[in-house]
């Protein structure tokens, strides 16, 4: 399933992202406030408790999360929309996979794994700005099914169709929560009309 953003802020903030005029310090607060926002539109079907909660007043019936949450953020562009979800779900565990793509081949390359041994959350949102031509997400997921997820989101920012179908291809079972859905990628494997690459821009080291 693909749930793209509706949402009038997502909108807003991502055409400011977009922008070459948006500076670094600029685009890491949106990246952070796009993310926060599609985080409660993808996390609108986790699982919740009873519990009855002490008020002034007496008591009221009440919910709590009945279910741990990893983000895994794809290093290094997926770094910027930990802190939005961390606000929203200060219990959820970080975990970082590093992966960078081979500018001739377009194929994720892995150097980096952080996974404890065993699973320790029940839910993973895997993280990363731009699905351009899926390799990364796919390869985050695959490595995150070998270690025994159960329940795997994406969420990102832009997607191109092709990054989409590719996702959907490998991972059929994994929901894709995007703020936006792209025209198609260039010859060079970017998401056009896009907003370059979200990792320099983050960073400022494009």
């Amino acid at each position: 399933m693909v749930f793209e953003s509706k949402h009038p802020l997502v909108k807003h903030k991502l055409s400011l992202m977009r922008s070459v005029e948006t500076k670094p310090k600029k685009f890491r607060e949106l990246i952070r406030e796009v993310a926060m926002l599609l985080c409660y539109e993808a996390t609108a079907d986790l699982g919740t408790t009873a519990i009855e909660v002490k008020t002034p007043m007496g008591t009221a019936a009440g919910q709590e999360l009945s279910e741990k949450i990893g983000l895994i953020p794809i290093l290094r562009a997926g770094l910027g929309m930990v802190d939005g979800i961390w606000e929203m779900m200060p219990g959820a565990e970080v975990w970082h996979i590093g992966l960078y793509r081979d500018e001739e081949t377009l194929q994720p390359v892995s150097y980096y794994n952080k996974l404890p041994t065993f699973p320790t959350v029940q839910v993973c949102l895997v993280l990363d700005p731009m699905l351009a031509t899926g390799g990364s997400a796919i390869a985050t997921i695959d490595i995150l099914k070998k270690w025994g997820a159960q329940r795997i989101k994406f969420m990102g920012l832009l997607a191109a169709p092709e990054g989409i179908e590719a996702l959907q291809k490998a991972h059929p079972d994994v929901p894709i929560h995007i703020a936006q859905i792209d025209s198609h990628l260039n010859d060079i494997g970017f998401i056009v009309p896009g907003l370059g690459d979200a990792g320099d821009r983050q960073f400022g080291t494009g």
